[in-house]
C-alpha cells in the first residue's frame, strides 16, 4: 500500500470520527517548497460534505492524524491546505523493503491476465529505415517494455509492407540498371542497396514526365503515361498473377531488405516476437465484410461497393470493399487484427504505433471492429505520434534526402566521441572500450531525446543538443549512473541492516531522494496506462537531479558514523538500480564507467 493509500484511508476515518460524515475521496498534492511537509491534503472539496471554515477543518484533521497515525509526525495548515510531515521511520521502513531489489518498480504478470500485442516499425521494403522510423521503433519498443514492467504479458510485432507498386519500382530499376549487382558485390546493406534503385526509378520517372510534357501532355497525363511507371504497374499485375520470374525476383530483393533491417534493429537494440507480411495479409478481411453485410454493419451501394456508415459517430461513410470486389487497406487491417487474435488467443488488446497522419484511419478501424462484435476491440489503442524534423527541414525518401537510421546511429557515436574527447574523461580506456562507450552514449542520447517528449508532440531533433552532458539528456543521466557505480566500487558493503536503519536520522536531501524513489512503481503503472515513455524519462531526470543535489550537499564517505555512511551507500545503490530499471524500459543502456 502506498503512502497516499494509507493516508486516504486514515483521513476518511478521521473525517468520519470528527464530523460524523463520509468522504468518497481525498484529494492530495505535493507540498509546495515554501512550506514544511511531504504531502498535502486539499481541504476545500470536503466543504461539499461538511460546512465550515477550511482552516479549522484542516486543523482538527491534522491534530487527529498526528495523534492516531504513526506515519504523520507534524502538520501545518495554510488556508485550505493541510500539509503533513511524514516520519523518518516511514521512509526508512519503505527503504528496507526495496534495498537490494534488482527489479524494483516492476510487477510480474498475473495468471489469467490478458496479453497485449504492440505493433511498431512496419516498414516498406523499398528503402532503409530512416529517422521517422526511429521514433516509431523507439516508442513501440519502449511502450512494450513499460507494459511488461507494469505486469502485462506482451507480444511485439510488425507488419512489413512487402507488396505493391513501391517494391515493383525498385525491382524494375534493378532489372534495368543493376547488371546482376548484389548487396555483397556492391558492399552495401541490402535495404540501402534496394533503396538506391527506388531513388534511381524516381530519377528516370521524373525525366520521362518532363519529356512527355515537352511533347504537349499535361503534367497529370504525363505522370500517368510515363513508360517506366506503366512498366512497373505491369510488373505488379504479374506479381499478383503469380508470374514465376517476377515472384522469384520479389523474394530475392525483399530478402536483401530483411537482412538489412535485421542489422539496423540489432544496432538500435529492438526486437520482435512475430513478423506479419502484407503479401500474406492483404486478402484477409473479406469474409468478415460478408458477415458484416448480413448483420447490417455494412451496406452495399448500387455499384456493388461495400461501405460502413459512421455518420452517427461524427465520422463519414467508409469504403471497405471496392465495386470490383477488391480489398482496401481498411479491409486488410480488419482481417489482420482478427488473425492476430487467432494466432495469439491470450491477447486482449493491441497497441498500434503509427504516425498521427493515420489518426482517422484508426478511429474508423476500431469502431468497425467493435461493431463486428469483437470484445477485445474496446482494448485497442493508437499510439499516435508527431513527426521528427531536422534543422535542415523535411525528408523525402524517393529523392534520397532522408536521414538514414544506420548513418544517424554512427553520427551519434561520432558526436559522443568528439564531446568525450573535449571533456577528457576516458584517458584510461582501451580503444575497444571507448568505441563501445561512444555507441552507448550516442544511442542513449538519441533514444532519450526522442522518448522524453510526449509522443503526440512534433520533435525538432538536433544531434549535438542531445549529447550535452548537462541538463535533461541521456548522457547526463548515464554519467550520474556511472558516478554511483564509482561510489559503490569504493564501498565495503551495499546494504544496511534493519536494526541499523532504525537508528538513522534523515537529512532533508536523503528524505527527498526516498520520496522520489517511492514514486517509481506508480510512474511505471502510469506510463503503461498512458502509453508514454516520456513519463518514465522525465521521472528519471528528476531522480537524478535529486541524487546530484544529495551528492553535493551530503558527504557519503565523510559521514559522522559508520551507520550513516553505510546507509548513504545503500541509498546510492537503490538510486542506481532505479535509474538502470527506468532506462531498461526505455531501451537505453547504462555504462559502469564514463
Amino acid at each position: 500500500m502506498t503512502l497516499q493509500d494509507t493516508l486516504e484511508k486514515q483521513v476518511k476515518i478521521a473525517f468520519n470520527n470528527l464530523f460524523n460524515a463520509q468522504l468518497d475521496a481525498v484529494e492530495f498534492q505535493a507540498t509546495r517548497k515554501e512550506f514544511a511537509g511531504d504531502i498535502t491534503v486539499v481541504v476545500f472539496p470536503m466543504l461539499r460534505v461538511v460546512k465550515g471554515n477550511p482552516v479549522q477543518i484542516g486543523q482538527q484533521l491534522g491534530e487527529y492524524l498526528v495523534e492516531h497515525v504513526e506515519e504523520v509526525k507534524a502538520f501545518n495548515v495554510v488556508k485550505g491546505f493541510l500539509n503533513l510531515e511524514i516520519s523518518d521511520a516511514y521512509y526508512l521502513k519503505f527503504f528496507n523493503t526495496i534495498q537490494g531489489n534488482s527489479t524494483y518498480g516492476f510487477k510480474a504478470p498475473q495468471e489469467g491476465d490478458k496479453a497485449v500485442m504492440v505493433e511498431y516499425s512496419s516498414p516498406n521494403t523499398n528503402k532503409p529505415l530512416h529517422l521517422g522510423h526511429v521514433r516509431n521503433v523507439l516508442l513501440g519498443y519502449s511502450v512494450s517494455e513499460i507494459l511488461k514492467a507494469s505486469g502485462k504479458k506482451v507480444y511485439k510485432t510488425q507488419i512489413i509492407n512487402d507488396r505493391g507498386i513501391h517494391i515493383c519500382k525498385s525491382m524494375l530499376a534493378w532489372q534495368r540498371f543493376g547488371n546482376e549487382e548484389t548487396p555483397e558485390s556492391a558492399g552495401l546493406k541490402g535495404d540501402k542497396f534496394v533503396g538506391n534503385y527506388y531513388v534511381e526509378f524516381d530519377k528516370v520517372y521524373k525525366a520521362e514526365i518532363s519529356e512527355l510534357m515537352a511533347q504537349g501532355q499535361s503534367e497529370e497525363d504525363a505522370k500517368k503515361n510515363a513508360p517506366i511507371l506503366l512498366e512497373a504497374q505491369d510488373m505488379l499485375r504479374k506479381w499478383e498473377a503469380g508470374d514465376e520470374d517476377t515472384v522469384a525476383l520479389w523474394k530475392t530483393m525483399n530478402q536483401w531488405v530483411y537482412d538489412g533491417f535485421d542489422v539496423t534493429y540489432e544496432n538500435i537494440g529492438v526486437d520482435f516476437d512475430k513478423n506479419y507480411y502484407e503479401s500474406e495479409t492483404y486478402l484477409l478481411g473479406k469474409e468478415f465484410i460478408a458477415e458484416g453485410l448480413k448483420s447490417g454493419v455494412f451496406f452495399k451501394k448500387d455499384d456493388g461497393s461495400v461501405w460502413c456508415d459512421l455518420t452517427d459517430e461524427g465520422l463519414d461513410e467508409k469504403i471497405v470493399l471496392r465495386s470490383d470486389g477488391t480489398a482496401v487497406y481498411m479491409t486488410q487491417d480488419i482481417g489482420t487484427a482478427i488473425q492476430r487474435i487467432k494466432d495469439y488467443p491470450d491477447v486482449g488488446g493491441m497497441v498500434y504505433t503509427v504516425a498521427n497522419e493515420q489518426d482517422y484511419h484508426f478511429k474508423v478501424l476500431f469502431l468497425i471492429l467493435k461493431r463486428l462484435g469483437f470484445d477485445w476491440a474496446k482494448n485497442l489503442f493508437h499510439l499516435s505520434y508527431g513527426m521528427v524534423d531536422l534543422p535542415s527541414g523535411k525528408m523525402k525518401s524517393r529523392e534520397g534526402t532522408v536521414v538514414d537510421a544506420d548513418e544517424l546511429i554512427e553520427e551519434m557515436a561520432n558526436t559522443a566521441e568528439d564531446i568525450s574527447k573535449e571533456l577528457g574523461k576516458l584517458d584510461d580506456y582501451s580503444e575497444t572500450e571507448r568505441k563501445q562507450l561512444y555507441k552507448t552514449i550516442g544511442l542513449g542520447a538519441l533514444k532519450y531525446y526522442i522518448l522524453k517528449v510526449d509522443p503526440k508532440k512534433r520533435i525538432l531533433f538536433d544531434p549535438k543538443d542531445s549529447i550535452d552532458f548537462q541538463g535533461n539528456t541521456g548522457p547526463f543521466i548515464q554519467y550520474t549512473y556511472a558516478r554511483i557505480q564509482s561510489i559503490l566500487r569504493r564501498a565495503e558493503q551495499l546494504s544496511i541492516s534493519e536494526a541499523d536503519l532504525k537508528t538513522v536520522e534523515l537529512h532533508e536531501k536523503e528524505k527527498q531522494l526516498l520520496k522520489q524513489l517511492a514514486l517509481f512503481p506508480e510512474t511505471i503503472q502510469n506510463g503503461a496506462e498512458q502509453h508514454s515513455p516520456a513519463l518514465i524519462a522525465n521521472y528519471t531526470y528528476d531522480l537524478v537531479k535529486d541524487f546530484n543535489s544529495f551528492y553535493q550537499n551530503v558527504s557519503i564517505f565523510g559521514a559522522d558514523s559508520e551507520t550513516e555512511k553505510t546507509f548513504r551507500v545503500a541509498l546510492s545503490h537503490a538510486v542506481g538500480t532505479t535509474i538502470k530499471n527506468a532506462f531498461m524500459v526505455l531501451g537505453i543502456d547504462v555504462p559502469e564507467q564514463m
